[in-house]
């Protein structure tokens, strides 16, 4: 058993690293094996983020006056945490799909930047595209009128090219 300035040790690291997080996810974990937590660690760091198994005590305690404090203050049950600085779609995204695979892994809730979510909006996040994706998507629509004006430019030469052409062939220009 721990020492009381262990747990607080614990505790002020998990509270530095959820009020960094922009994202977090809460989730049920009963009757998972150790391979599939294993798995389930690597899966989430894989996505940029970061998984503990905390108790509830202290997990609410970590959260007070912080971002995560209405997610964390009142848990019941078995649970942990998934959480992230980063893209909260990418993590959201490997979850489901770790979730789908072991159905012992359910979500509970969720905050993405500063907002409560349900299991329906953790669903709905995971099926956004990627920021890269998005990033695509977007340079595409910038960058669409710029080729639509160059080749509206680059008709107009063509087109007096032709009709150049076709007054040279039928020798409409006289010398």
């Amino acid at each position: 058993m721990k020492k009381k300035p262990e747990k607080q040790k614990d505790l002020e690291s998990l509270r530095s690293e959820l009020d960094k997080a922009e994202t977090v996810f809460l989730a049920g974990y009963e009757k998972m094996t150790v391979a599939q937590d294993f798995a389930l660690r690597k899966t989430v760091r894989g996505a940029g983020g970061a998984y503990k198994v905390v108790k509830n005590t202290i997990a609410g305690k970590a959260s007070e006056n912080g971002k995560s404090g209405e997610l964390l203050k009142e848990l019941k049950g078995m649970c942990s945490i998934a959480y992230t600085s980063g893209d909260p779609v990418a993590l959201a995204k490997a979850l489901t799909v770790y979730a789908k695979e072991n159905p012992s892994f359910v979500f509970k809730a969720g905050m993405v930047e500063g907002r409560v979510i349900d299991v329906t909006g953790i669903k709905d996040l995971a099926s956004l595209p990627s920021k890269e994706e998005l990033f695509s998507k977007l340079l595409w629509v910038i960058n669409a009128p710029a080729q639509q004006l160059v080749t509206a430019m680059n008709g107009v030469g063509r087109n007096l090219a032709v009709v150049v052409d076709q007054g040279v062939k039928e020798n409409k220009f006289s010398a």
